[in-house]
């Protein structure tokens, strides 16, 4: 079983090329292609911020590419992708097609796009199949993700697109593509509220689940904290996954865990970030 995590946490520290050297000196096989600097998605104004970051502008395929050759020359490779969110800005769905032709240029293999949290799976279907197409042209999957809301009344996570088992694979199942898959983010599968877990989440997707995004968490906040810290049981988690035959990497999505940290031992923090995936991955190869 591979190893990976996202760049994203990292690069806020140290920039996307040492995130990536750092994440493979750790001892990571792979890096996910965090693709947010692409858009500076304003929450307040619903708009997007003026931005000066290489992938949002006219080099963003030789930044995709130089960030490859750092990975090679580091002994890993770019998995997968995360592109912009959220995808209801329509500003920002404009940038998709974009993190998809970034994920190609990187090498990745799957661009994780969030569907919208208020749609059904018939309406977020409209959104993919615009995409697909370019999207099996430049060889790249696109993997939808469960979603929440929060109830502000209870204090508590509430259904969104892809939270429960039917609706993820209702989503994945609308355009009957292979190229259309599921990334199941662990931790929000957890909380309290969506009424699943993980497990359960598993066990419905199977053939369909071909990506994750792994974090820990109180099993009630969106935490995205490293595993073994929090309430997740991952010893339960990680039999699911062998009991489908889940072949893809065991990929962290943990940036909450690295705002502990400075540029200065950023390095270390990653470390830990590695040997937490490796405990998984070992965990999961056991007989």
């Amino acid at each position: 079983m591979k190893t990976s995590t996202e760049i994203n946490s990292a690069a806020k520290l140290i920039g996307e090329e040492k995130a990536v050297e750092y994440i493979a000196k750790a001892g990571f096989d792979a890096w996910d292609f965090s693709m947010f600097a692409m858009c500076r998605y304003d929450w307040a104004t619903r708009g997007l911020l003026p931005n000066s970051h290489p992938l949002a502008g006219n080099e963003y395929l030789q930044f995709a590419r130089r960030l490859k050759q750092i990975g090679l020359d580091n002994g890993i490779v770019c998995n997968q992708s995360h592109a912009p969110f959220p995808t209801y800005c329509p500003e920002i769905r404009s940038y998709l097609k974009r993190a998809i032709e970034c994920t190609a240029e990187a090498g990745g293999q799957i661009c994780i796009i969030h569907p919208d949290n208020y749609k059904t799976a018939e309406e977020n279907a409209e959104m993919y199949a615009e995409l697909l197409p370019f999207a099996k042209s430049c060889g790249v999957k696109i993997a939808t993700e469960n979603m929440w809301n929060w109830n502000n009344e209870t204090k508590q996570a509430a259904p969104a697109a892809c939270s429960s088992p039917e609706s993820f694979c209702a989503h994945v199942d609308a355009l009957g593509d292979e190229y259309m898959v599921a990334c199941l983010d662990i931790g929000h599968a957890e909380m309290k509220g969506v009424d699943t877990s993980a497990v359960e989440m598993i066990r419905a997707l199977g053939h369909r689940l071909q990506a994750l995004h792994i974090h820990d968490n109180d099993k009630h906040h969106d935490s995205h904290q490293i595993p073994f810290s929090m309430q997740i049981d991952f010893e339960q988690v990680v039999d699911a996954l062998r009991e489908i035959g889940y072949g893809g990497y065991f990929t962290l999505e943990c940036d909450t865990y690295l705002h502990a940290y400075s540029a200065e031992n950023a390095f270390d923090g990653i470390q830990k970030l590695a040997d937490s995936a490796r405990t998984l991955a070992n965990m999961f190869e056991r007989q």
